[in-house]
């Protein structure tokens, strides 16, 4: 299960990039309650959604030629810069060279094999997210692609993951997780549906999932899959914020 415990390869941040910074929060605030804090005078409009306090998420403006309104994950590395050699060894593009980020820590954002986005976090004087699991906070993460099969040896090769398959109903679920012997699953790898393209999805855990999904579309954001029940797990549902950023909610069994 998600940790703050970020040992390599685990995720240990996540950001939204949003096309206009203060109508994203107010959505955000109504759907899971959080506060929107900006990081400084020289963040550039970024700053951090927090729950109770706690760090859940973070959010800036685009800032990338093209980019969409999405999610990106980061995943812990005690080496930005080794990552991103292995990025590249393994047939991955490194989007944005390793930098700092003042003491907070550094950064790099990658684009797997697939076609998906993703970053790493190197930390520094800021270690990672404050809250995981509970409700407000992320749950889980899900690797959207074409081909599981074909990218799954890259972030073996990247991060050293493992990966199970394990029966759902009918059909079977690789879940994912870093290298340790205990439970350190953090998400799935699943087959993309007709009409997207390949992504790194977060599931935020929430109290109630359909109330959730009815704030959702009050507050302009749209249902992309609805809530859906499966046994052992909880129900959840794929949902898209005002701007287009997808994300999904769950509420986990007990």
């Amino acid at each position: 299960m998600l940790t703050t415990r970020f040992v390599p390869g685990a995720p240990n941040w996540l950001d939204l990039g949003a096309p206009d910074v203060k109508a994203a929060a107010a959505f955000y605030s109504g759907v899971f309650g959080w506060s929107f804090e900006p990081a400084g005078p020289y963040s550039g409009d970024y700053g951090f959604l927090r729950h109770e306090g706690k760090t859940v998420a973070a959010m800036g403006p685009l800032t990338e030629e093209g980019a969409r309104p999405a999610w990106t994950t980061y995943f812990a590395t005690p080496d930005a810069d080794a990552t991103a050699q292995l990025v590249v060894r393994h047939d991955g593009r490194v989007r944005a060279a390793p930098s700092d980020v003042f003491t907070r820590g550094r950064l790099a954002l990658f684009t797997d094999p697939a076609g998906a986005e993703f970053g790493v976090w190197q930390a520094g004087d800021l270690v990672g997210l404050d809250l995981v699991t509970e409700p407000g906070s992320l749950g889980w993460l899900e690797l959207h692609v074409a081909d599981p099969k074909a990218v799954l040896p890259f972030y073996q090769a990247v991060f050293g993951w493992r990966a199970e398959a394990v029966p759902m109903g009918p059909a079977t679920y690789t879940v994912l997780s870093t290298g340790e012997s205990e439970d350190t699953s953090f998400g799935g790898l699943v087959e993309l549906m007709e009409g997207e393209g390949p992504h790194w999805r977060p599931y935020f855990e929430v109290s109630e999932c359909d109330g959730t999904v009815s704030m959702t579309q009050q507050l302009g954001g749209t249902v992309v899959v609805p809530a859906e029940s499966v046994q052992g797990v909880g129900r959840f549902a794929t949902l898209a914020d005002p701007f287009g950023a997808r994300f999904s909610v769950i509420t986990s069994s007990p």
